[in-house]
């Protein structure tokens, strides 16, 4: 790494944007893009427009290029089927012909959700095998930044938690906000399976990988696999709120009117990859929620 080396960070105004900026601010001259410019250091871009992704970007002349943003609400990108594929799939497709043409790497950020769940865990070599419009969508961009650019960094991250309440629009915010309603009872799936992902262990592991200049596919969650109605319990802990909430397990059908989309039983990772190259440092996801909380959600339900 030099120490002039520069960053552009598309789709960066999300949970795992804000993380990213924090973890590379420091060591990088950054530029980071978004659609929605809700932070002083993000400008405004819209990476579906190829013409416009490459004019930005050129004018900045990175170094490497993090492509992050990405439509991940599942209902979502089965309801509204081209707008999944123009911004999941072709903007990759446009991230890998602006760093082919610069000669620069290329980090896509996929998703455990790319798999079946037929198997109890997943590692790097397994074969995916997506459900939904979602996952179809980032396997697709997945499988063209592999086949088509020079040099590329692919990690797949898990149940994603970071944010806080501003950013946080996954199951963890989900929880906190029932609790923060005034909710004692809260009804928990107990049969979709899978590993948390703290935004900013996923970002320090990133920036391992690449000033280490390994490149290739990575699965990279918190280690400890569980599940949905184990993480609510641990999160409950956390609060001290045992004996003010109950907890009651239902299964997927339960909320099936809200949350349509097929969804794999199970989304377990395991971070072979980096075991075996001795560069996992994503902790224990039990360790990250707890910090995760403190940090983020201090007041939160006063």
């Amino acid at each position: 790494m030099n120490s002039k080396d520069k960053i552009y960070v598309a789709g960066c105004g999300g949970m795992l944007g804000e993380a990213f900026y924090k973890v590379f601010e420091n060591s990088y001259h950054l530029k980071c893009t978004d659609i929605s410019i809700n932070e002083k250091w993000i400008s405004s871009l819209d990476f579906r427009d190829y013409d416009e992704y490459r004019r930005d970007v050129k004018e900045f002349k990175p170094n490497y290029l993090v492509h992050l943003g990405a439509h991940t609400d599942l209902e979502y990108c089965e309801t509204n089927q081209e707008d999944t594929y123009i911004t999941n799939t072709l903007a990759v497709e446009n991230a890998v012909y602006i760093t082919n043409e610069l000669k620069i790497p290329i980090i896509y950020i996929s998703t455990a959700g790319i798999f079946d769940g037929k198997k109890d865990t997943y590692d790097d070599w397994d074969t995916p095998h997506p459900l939904g419009h979602y996952a179809r969508s980032k396997y697709a961009g997945e499988i063209f930044v592999e086949k088509n650019s020079h040099c590329h960094l692919v990690c797949r991250a898990g149940w994603m938690m970071g944010g806080g309440p501003l950013k946080d629009k996954k199951f963890i915010h989900k929880i906190m906000s029932q609790l923060k309603n005034g909710k004692r009872e809260l009804f928990i799936v107990n049969d979709k399976l899978g590993t948390p992902t703290y935004t900013h262990d996923f970002a320090k592991n990133v920036k391992l990988l690449l000033e280490n200049e390994f490149w290739g596919l990575y699965n990279m969650v918190c280690s400890g696999i569980t599940g949905r109605y184990e993480v609510t319990h641990e999160l409950i802990k956390i609060l001290g709120k045992e004996n003010e909430v109950k907890i009651t397990p239902v299964q997927s059908d339960y909320w099936k009117k809200e949350y349509f989309a097929e969804r794999p039983s199970s989304e377990r990772l395991i971070n072979k990859k980096l075991d075996l190259r001795k560069l996992n440092i994503m902790r224990d996801w039990r360790v990250c929620l707890k910090e995760y909380i403190n940090s983020y959600y201090q007041g939160y339900l006063d």
